[in-house]
């Protein structure tokens, strides 16, 4: 049986560890073959170590191993011409892209009024205007070779609606949610779709580091993973302290393939009802 995405070429950023490798592989087992692009570095205002290359070698073996194709580069999502370079390397490795999965990003922590210039830039940076960068760098392909797509932008339910101490990522969260729904605007005539993930907490090195732990646990200092899971759990109605990058995965999966043929401009929330009390009235 022809997997979701059979035949298709998907592009995903951030494709080292976490929810990027997850995505990666979730459609290459339906079928696609990947070019798999990350920083593989340290970013100097996220308080947990980056992806290194050897992490972007191992998401490669783990394409290989399910018998697809896949091209890596190490790219900033900052940085216009690498992307370009990367699309432009793609397309002549495999012929054609298709989907696009806008995933890199940052995570950092301060009230509004502490968060430094330097990191409000570096998150706008990286969490929005990469987005943009990736989105600008791929788009042209794509309407040349006019056989339509799928681009799927990962936002967060942050993109939806506030957290405290977050102020630069709910800005940027909620910049991509708007860049997503122009997107979807303006490339719907050619039959290129675009919509975007909102997750939850999701069990990623991105979450679980000690700095985000203290966060959730009101700035205790040396929390443990089995410290942060009742902060955590306290986020979401369903509860689990966070959800895994494969069920983000299945969204992507789903919003790149045919049976999402007519879906665009939406916003897709997984959140283990982390959003039902925005949602529901209280009495």
């Amino acid at each position: 049986m022809a997997g979701r995405v059979e035949g298709k070429v998907a592009l995903v950023t951030g494709a080292a560890r976490g929810q990027g490798r997850s995505h990666a592989l979730r459609l290459a087992q339906e079928g696609a073959d990947i070019i798999a692009v990350d920083l593989c570095a340290d970013v100097a205002s996220a308080p947990y170590d980056g992806a290194t290359e050897a992490d972007l070698a191992e998401t490669v073996k783990q394409v290989e191993d399910l018998d697809r194709r896949v091209l890596s580069r190490v790219a900033d999502v900052r940085d216009l011409r690498a992307l370009e370079a990367t699309v432009a390397d793609g397309i002549a490795e495999f012929g054609h892209l298709d989907i696009v999965v806008a995933n890199a990003g940052i995570a950092s922590f301060a009230p509004a009024w502490e968060i430094t210039e330097d990191s409000w830039q570096e998150m706008l940076d990286i969490n929005l205007t990469g987005v943009w960068k990736t989105t600008k760098a791929v788009i042209p392909a794509m309407l040349e070779q006019g056989t339509g797509g799928s681009i799927v932008l990962t936002s967060s339910i942050a993109g939806l609606v506030a957290f405290g101490n977050l102020a630069h990522y709910t800005a940027a969260k909620h910049g991509v949610t708007g860049l997503m729904r122009t997107l979807a605007v303006e490339l719907a005539p050619h039959r290129i779709r675009c919509n975007s993930v909102h997750p939850t907490t999701v069990d990623t090195d991105m979450v679980n580091n000690e700095p985000i732990y203290s966060l959730f646990l009101g700035g205790q200092r040396g929390a443990t993973r089995a410290d942060a899971e009742a902060g955590f759990t306290a986020l979401n109605a369903i509860p689990i302290p966070w959800v895994d990058p494969v069920d983000i995965s299945n969204a992507v999966l789903y919003l790149a393939s045919e049976e999402a043929r007519y879906v665009t401009g939406t916003t897709h929330v997984i959140d283990a009802g982390a959003m039902a009390p925005f949602k529901i009235p209280h009495a």
